[in-house]
């Protein structure tokens, strides 16, 4: 529907919608004729990532008739699965403005289209509904949430049956049945009538959240030491007013983690996000009432999870007591190192095991695995597709999984959740720093190990945003001009290959192989001496997003090589 006469639509949504006071009332307002066209000139994207965008009326915007329209959507295709609709979907929603609301109509228009809803009582981290889907027997699951996304966003994922987000098959499929469905009209049964019909079950701790916490719980590599050295951790953690607060706490209580001390002023949930410029434990700025709490409490390390409790970030104090955040795939590797190290002491290290990480994510983790004669799967950003190497590997017996990772601040060690998982995460962190103290090391200098034993990676992450439908062009064009043109060197950093994930094709020296995996609009630069580059759109926001990686001798040296190669970048995206 892109590039669609927005002033008809725009004109069409007043006129069906002239009974919503609040709509007509939000429309009425625009007098920015650019306003009015960044609203109507597209619809929201239902993609493998389901759908996510700002607040506010309009098709190319979240509210209620946007998810309405994709939950009708949803509802068809679920019919065309024998048993799907007696099976029925789980929804679960996080603290952002409106998240409530989506989820409860979600729920009643499924139950219109006579399919059984499985709805949270309360606000749930996104695993726990990956969890869900599968515990209950669900044939789909949506989660309301954006992630980590500034206030004025909000957002609606879509999984499967297996847990993990929509396939792009199952996504594209499911598009096609919401793309000829109107916006006005779709049909919202009333909550009661949904009860008595046996349509509509509100969950709440004791069907979904015991058996969850016991999962976690058993995904303990070592639990006699964290029952030993439990008590001893002192520890920060922030949910940044999101959904983590009580599974996060709830979990560290039970496996013995009793100094646990929560920022006060990000624990309540609030869509407001007022501490932060956005719930991003990626951004250093998370932490800047975690750190000065830490300091206070003498804790050595510091840890918070984003809204919907997908991600985790962390801080740790070195031996001179300075805090440094660590990048995700710093954590990666740390938690990594973690669960091959002391699965290997205890003997449960499987002949066959493999970890999953994305193609953006740092090579260290292949070298760790390597270290351990364990197998290294890459796959395409989204961590549906580590979930279906999960998948594939329970089907096959190839590999059992071990862990999986992304750059973006997202792990998971377990097989029942088939999501990036922040509880499970917050418990590997305490837990590697349990094994660090009784060695009588920090966390810091276990990363100072790893470098000096596997090379010094430093990585970087870096976006230019291109809003609107200029933005959209403009995206196309810088990636049509890398592949027409692929440059031969950054810097004087040559590069030696070139993936491109959209043709499914790697060329080095003039000669091609093929890569595989699905297609995908990326570009990967290898470069002389182990570094690389990455170029992609997001799937998720109007950014075109910049990965460097620089591999050296030392930190200082790969420091200075990943800042040289994403200035040198950088320009090549203008």
């Amino acid at each position: 529907m892109a590039d669609m006469n927005y002033r008809a639509v725009y004109t069409q949504w007043l006129h069906d919608f002239a009974n919503d006071d609040a709509l007509v009332a939000e429309l009425s307002a625009l007098t920015d004729e650019k306003q009015i066209e960044d609203r109507f000139y597209t619809e929201l994207a239902f993609g493998t990532a389901g759908m996510r965008g700002v607040l506010g009326y309009g098709t190319n915007r979240m509210n209620v008739y946007v998810v309405r329209r994709a939950t009708r959507g949803l509802a068809a295709y679920i019919h065309t699965f024998p048993g799907g609709t007696e099976r029925g979907v789980a929804i679960a929603y996080d603290s952002r403005h409106m998240s409530a609301e989506f989820a409860r109509e979600t729920a009643l228009t499924l139950c219109a289209a006579g399919v059984k809803a499985y709805l949270f009582d309360s606000l749930r981290p996104v695993p726990m509904l990956s969890y869900a889907v599968r515990h209950l027997g669900c044939i789909a699951g949506v989660v309301i949430t954006a992630s980590h996304n500034p206030p004025q966003y909000n957002g609606y994922k879509a999984y499967w049956e297996d847990g993990a987000q929509l396939s792009p098959e199952a996504a594209e499929a499911v598009t096609g049945y919401i793309r000829p469905l109107p916006y006005a009209g779709a049909p919202v049964m009333a909550e009661d009538e949904a009860k008595q019909k046996g349509l509509l079950q509100i969950i709440g701790a004791k069907e979904v959240d015991d058996d969850y916490i016991a999962m976690i719980r058993s995904l303990s590599v070592c639990p006699e030491l964290l029952q030993a050295e439990g008590k001893n951790l002192r520890i920060v953690y922030t949910p940044l007013h999101g959904s983590g607060n009580l599974p996060v706490r709830r979990m560290l209580r039970e496996v013995g983690i009793t100094h646990v001390n929560v920022v006060a002023e990000q624990e309540a949930p609030d869509g407001d996000f007022p501490t932060v410029t956005a719930p991003n434990p990626e951004d250093p700025a998370a932490f800047k009432y975690a750190i000065p709490l830490a300091e206070q409490v003498g804790a050595t390390v510091v840890f918070g999870t984003d809204p919907d409790c997908d991600r985790m970030g962390v801080a740790v104090r070195d031996g001179q007591g300075t805090f440094h955040t660590l990048t995700g795939n710093q954590i990666g590797c740390l938690l990594l190192y973690h669960v091959l190290s002391q699965r290997q002491a205890h003997g449960t290290l499987p002949r066959n095991g493999a970890i999953c990480k994305s193609i953006v994510s740092t090579e260290m983790a292949s070298a760790i695995a390597a270290s351990f004669d364990i197998a290294c799967i890459d796959t395409l950003t989204g961590f549906k597709f580590i979930g279906e190497k999960i998948q594939q590997f329970e089907e096959t017996g190839a590999h059992t999984f071990l862990f999986g990772f992304e750059e973006s601040y997202g792990f998971l060690s377990g097989t029942q959740v088939r999501d990036k998982d922040g509880v499970n995460a917050s418990l590997l962190l305490c837990e590697a720093a349990c094994v660090c103290m009784q060695e009588g090391i920090t966390l810091y200098d276990r990363l100072q190990q790893l470098y000096a034993r596997y090379g010094a990676y430093s990585d970087r992450v870096t976006s230019r945003t291109l809003p609107g439908k200029d933005g959209v062009s403009r995206m196309r064009a810088i990636m049509r001009g890398l592949r027409e043109n692929p440059p031969q060197a950054f810097g004087n950093i040559r590069v030696t290959a070139v993936r491109d994930y959209l043709t499914g094709v790697r060329t080095q020296e003039g000669k091609t192989s093929k890569i595989d995996l699905p297609a995908s609009d990326v570009l990967y630069f290898e470069l002389e001496g182990g570094s690389w580059l990455c170029v992609r759109p997001s799937g998720t926001e109007p950014k075109i997003k910049l990965y460097v990686s620089a591999r050296a001798e030392t930190l200082a040296l790969s420091d200075a090589m990943a800042e040289a190669l994403c200035a040198c970048a950088a320009e090549k995206l203008n």
